[in-house]
């Protein structure tokens, strides 16, 4: 019978009652995880069940397991080997909810797969069938997650946040546009970076970064130290509107790139590399003695690029004012700006999404993805957090 015939009248007519049906789909569902288990240990022990093993450890039999499915309570056939490494992804052991096939749909469109992508993957890993209406159904599932991740209590402090936007291509009215994702990541007083948020919105303002803030606030926010930001208009005063406490460095690699769009490809060797003699400079009077030299240098050929330096000034030298170890971590927003890279990576196969749901859905669990391994406190911690202290000792508050 072809799949597509599978669910016509005449097919239905043999089941008298729904329980029947039901019975019948949960056979249906009970081989096809089945197959999956046998596929996934072909795959942990490299042949395939008639074939011949290339190493000691092969196939043992199998076990009996009952599991909890949507169709009721099944008990399937469980493969095993001789060692005893197997732990398939579909019912893990210890566990009887036969999810792990979902967190398998979920970690691949993380990655970045479309739905017929995955479809394609999971036949050809599991022999199995499943559509791509169903893998929809799967990671809208994610939806419910993101509301309650957007909504859930902020820390009361940040000691440094670093902001930025990611544009994405996304379907309006029956247009393609560009809408700005905007992302801010926390330094805990632990030490751990914290993804604070994912907003969307159209093209990166200073207005919409307002309401970020304020959103920030509204979950339990009540100080920020520092900030870091790209030189986007308005941005600084945005801050102090709803952290008027908050330092805000902006950042210098930002900078060097806005300076150097003005300066002809002959030049920039010796035009970065003097720029550089200022933000390496050892304290803010070195920096301004250098930006001098700097002027009297290139004013007259990219007096643009000279005029940016002196116009932001202030927010460009605000990581003067701390020790080394904390200058290293705002000067730039390197950070973030790898988030994005990761974010970009996982998203690069999706040209424009059909919906803003879509390009949130994906971005979310691109950074899920791309944030697994942030359990640890940032390098140079103990030293770090010595010095914010020292500094903020009455706003640090531990």
């Amino acid at each position: 019978m072809k799949k597509e015939e599978l669910f016509n009248d005449e097919f239905l007519k043999q089941f008298k009652t729904g329980d029947e049906l039901n019975g019948f789909l949960k056979e249906l569902q009970k081989r096809g995880i089945e197959k999956m288990l046998e596929g996934e240990l072909d795959g942990h022990l490299d042949y395939n069940k008639h074939g011949k093993s290339k190493n000691r450890n092969t196939r043992n039999g199998h076990s009996t397991k009952k599991v909890r499915t949507s169709f009721g309570e099944s008990q399937i056939a469980v493969p095993r080997d001789r060692d005893a490494s197997f732990n398939p992804m579909i019912v893990p052991k210890r566990g009887n909810m036969v999810d792990g096939i979902e967190n398998v749909i979920v970690s691949l469109y993380a990655k970045g797969m479309s739905n017929s992508d995955i479809e394609e993957q999971i036949r050809e890993v599991y022999n199995f069938d499943i559509s791509t209406s169903t893998i929809s159904r799967i990671t809208d599932k994610i939806s419910g997650d993101i509301v309650a991740w957007q909504n859930r209590p902020l820390e009361p402090i940040y000691l440094i946040v670093w902001m930025d936007g990611i544009v994405f291509k996304v379907r309006e009215n029956s247009k393609v546009i560009n809408k700005t994702v905007y992302i801010a990541v926390g330094l805990r007083r632990d030490g751990k970076k914290e993804v604070l948020g994912l907003w969307l919105g159209k093209n990166e303002s200073a207005a919409f970064w307002m309401s970020v803030l304020t959103d920030m606030r509204a979950r339990g926010t009540e100080d920020i130290l520092i900030t870091a930001t790209d030189n986007l208009n308005g941005f600084t005063d945005t801050i102090r509107n709803v952290f008027p406490e908050s330092k805000t460095q902006i950042c210098v690699v930002h900078q060097i790139r806005n300076a150097c769009r003005y300066v002809v490809w002959k030049d920039k060797k010796a035009f970065t590399t003097d720029m550089k003699l200022i933000y390496n400079a050892p304290t803010q009077v070195a920096a301004k003695a250098a930006l001098k030299d700097f002027s009297d240098k290139w004013e007259g050929k990219y007096s643009y690029a000279i005029k940016s330096w002196r116009d932001n000034w202030d927010e460009l030298t605000v990581f003067f004012e701390f020790p080394i170890e904390i200058r290293k971590i705002i000067y730039t927003t390197n950070l973030i700006e790898n988030l994005n890279g990761k974010i970009r990576k996982y998203t690069k196969n999706k040209l424009s999404f059909p919906t803003d749901d879509a390009v949130m859905k994906s971005v979310y669990l691109a950074v899920r993805e791309a944030t697994k391994k942030w359990s640890m406190p940032v390098r140079n911690w103990g030293i770090i957090l010595n010095q914010f202290l020292t500094i903020y000792e009455k706003r640090v508050r531990l």
